[in-house]
């Protein structure tokens, strides 16, 4: 049995209702993204430098430059002569040496870039340990201050977010389970009508069922669109934040909020469906 064309405006009501919200948790999902990549740039961009002693060969340092670049906390090493050190001293605005002293006085060294997961006190610490055990390494620095700082804000903010999309989600769930209710409220005596005829649970459901998995992936492509235009109109105004995009998150991000639409959607209107079916006609007025 078909459902009555007198019910499609009420549907049409809660597929937007149902879009809105998923938007609005679609878009609160995209900024945490941002927030992880992001994290993880900065952790990524801190330097790990690993002083070597004056009087180290060539082939030794290009021997521990290639040992380190296996590591699996590794990101990047890039390895610094003595001159390579003097032109950066010089370029960042310090005094020239050369007019006082006869002898270049800076150490060669290895700069890392580390993995963000690695990018932690506990990590560094044990990181600095094992590079010690080269008899060619004079010594290991890397800005302490700044990670604890980084790692106790990024483990804030974290929560923060957290809790927001937790709350939100919540919400959602909330708002779309309400507005599916209101849709099927039109059909109540449609609903009540099919079972006094003779018609088995199975068969008034279904119809209902398969409504609501359209309803709830056509509001998901809608919300899916409207996000996209959002992300597409931010990283058009921000260009920065192009750095920050990741096709695979956005597009897992999407689905996601499609298959959310269909869940909530298929779940509520069953539900809606089996409380019509249980009532009594006088208790539908």
């Amino acid at each position: 049995m078909a459902i009555s064309k007198k019910a499609k405006p009420s549907y049409i009501y809660a597929i937007i209702g149902i879009s809105l919200v998923l938007f609005l948790l679609g878009t609160l999902g995209w900024l945490v993204l941002n927030g992880r990549t992001l994290t993880r740039v900065f952790k990524e961009d801190v330097q790990v430098e690993v002083i070597l002693h004056d009087n180290t060969r060539d082939e030794m340092m290009l021997k521990l430059n290639g040992i380190l670049e296996e590591q699996p906390f590794v990101k990047k090493a890039q390895m610094i002569t003595k001159e390579e050190a003097a032109e950066k001293f010089f370029s960042s605005g310090g005094e020239d040496f050369t007019e006082l002293l006869d002898f270049n006085p800076l150490y060669p060294s290895i700069v890392l870039n580390l993995k963000a997961a690695y990018v932690n006190p506990q990590s560094l610490d044990e990181i600095k340990q094992f590079v010690m055990q080269s008899n060619i390494v004079r010594d290991v620095s890397y800005p302490n201050v700044i990670v604890d700082n980084m790692n106790s804000n990024f483990r804030k903010i974290g929560i923060i977010l957290g809790s927001i999309a937790l709350l939100l989600f919540v919400v959602v769930v909330i708002l779309i389970d309400n507005t599916v209710r209101l849709a099927m409220f039109s059909n109540r005596f449609l609903i009540k009508t099919m079972q006094m005829v003779g018609a088995t649970r199975w068969f008034i459901t279904r119809p209902f069922d398969r409504r609501a998995i359209i309803n709830g992936a056509i509001s998901g492509v809608i919300a899916m669109v409207g996000l996209w235009i959002v992300i597409a109109y931010a990283e058009s105004m921000l260009p920065s934040l192009k750095i920050l995009h990741k096709t695979s998150s956005i597009i897992l991000l999407m689905l996601s909020m499609i298959v959310l639409g269909v869940l909530i959607s298929v779940v509520s209107t069953h539900r809606s469906v089996l409380k019509y079916l249980k009532m009594h006609v006088d208790d539908l007025y």
